[in-house]
């Protein structure tokens, strides 16, 4: 029996050959879409809030994956249930699509909560400012400093790695404009590695390229061979690789320096890190349901052809996978 099961999202094991199959770790997407919400009939089916996801490990303790808006559904998932949390939130980075959830989730407003919130910050901006900025009075009518809830900050000033529950955390610089991370959460053998928004390192196009930081570059540049091979490092073994695939090849000609993947590349990284299990993720705002299905189907083909190991999936919003 496979080691991954996706299942809904109310379900925590599934009985097979007469055997329970326990998990580890439960991931539960709550957004998967991209740049900005996009409710309606094309996209019913895999959602169209941007990226937030619940980490369950085996003992219930939960680790947040991003604050956009499908951290909203999450809130109230949590609030129906009369659940009071003590999480910490891992966010890649402050774009909007990333944060823009955090002032609608509820149980930041309930006294006894607690939230440790983990990401990048700027020379000129600490994390709190980040956070705090999107809800400054003139755009919205509660701040930070009214939610009733304790709330930490933790700023992740450089790669490295910390210890989350009984978890190991790893962050690594991306590919993307700004200070954006991914993290590699390993927890009793098993591995989940999340890279939200990733552009494939290419050392010509970087150097005309203004709105990625230098500090990034440089690590990429200063990589021996493929400057991709830091990345691949890093996905290395696991799982699960949920990992950015926005765009078609013909669509990312137009849009080197975006900072996102074409599905292309995405299958190299999971091929080139021998995972078990890749999931695209940060569908692009302008493909509908029946776009991303073909893309996923464009996938597997081509996965079957290059005689690629790893199963292959697109996330689904309110779906589970176990690891």
């Amino acid at each position: 029996m496979s080691d991954l099961l996706r299942i809904t999202s109310t379900t925590s094991k599934r009985i097979a050959n007469d055997q329970v199959c326990e998990d580890i770790m439960k991931l539960t997407f709550w957004g998967v879409r991209g740049s900005i919400p996009t409710p309606g009939k094309h996209t019913v089916r895999y959602g169209g809030n941007t990226p937030s996801s619940e980490l369950r490990l085996d003992d219930d303790k939960l680790i947040i994956l991003d604050a956009g808006t499908g951290i909203r559904n999450f809130g109230d998932y949590l609030i129906n249930n009369g659940e009071s949390i003590k999480a910490h939130l891992l966010v890649t980075h402050p774009h909007w699509d990333h944060i823009q959830g955090f002032p609608f989730f509820k149980p930041a407003f309930i006294s006894g909560n607690e939230l440790t919130i983990v990401g990048t910050e700027r020379p000129e901006r600490f994390l709190r400012e980040i956070i705090s900025d999107q809800m400054n009075h003139i755009y919205f009518p509660v701040q930070l400093h009214d939610l009733k809830a304790k709330i930490h900050f933790v700023p992740v000033r450089e790669e490295g790695e910390m210890m989350i529950h009984d978890a190991k955390v790893k962050m690594i610089y991306v590919n993307h404009p700004g200070f954006t991370v991914g993290y590699r959460i390993e927890y009793r053998g098993k591995t989940l590695v999340y890279i939200s928004d990733n552009e494939p390192f290419d050392r010509a196009a970087a150097a005309s390229l203004t709105n990625f930081e230098a500090v990034v570059k440089e690590k990429f540049n200063t990589k021996d061979g493929d400057p991709n091979q830091r990345i691949f490092e890093f996905c290395r073994g696991a799982d699960l690789l949920i990992h950015d695939a926005t765009y078609t090849p013909e669509e990312y000609i137009d849009r080197v320096g975006w900072g996102h993947s074409h599905y292309l590349f995405t299958l190299r990284v999971a091929a080139e890190a021998n995972v078990k299990r890749l999931c695209l993720f940060h569908h692009d705002q302008n493909h509908s349901d029946d776009k991303v299905d073909d893309i996923l189907k464009k996938c597997k083909k081509e996965g079957k052809s290059r005689g690629y190991k790893f199963e292959c999936e697109a996330a689904i919003e309110n779906t589970t996978i176990l690891i």
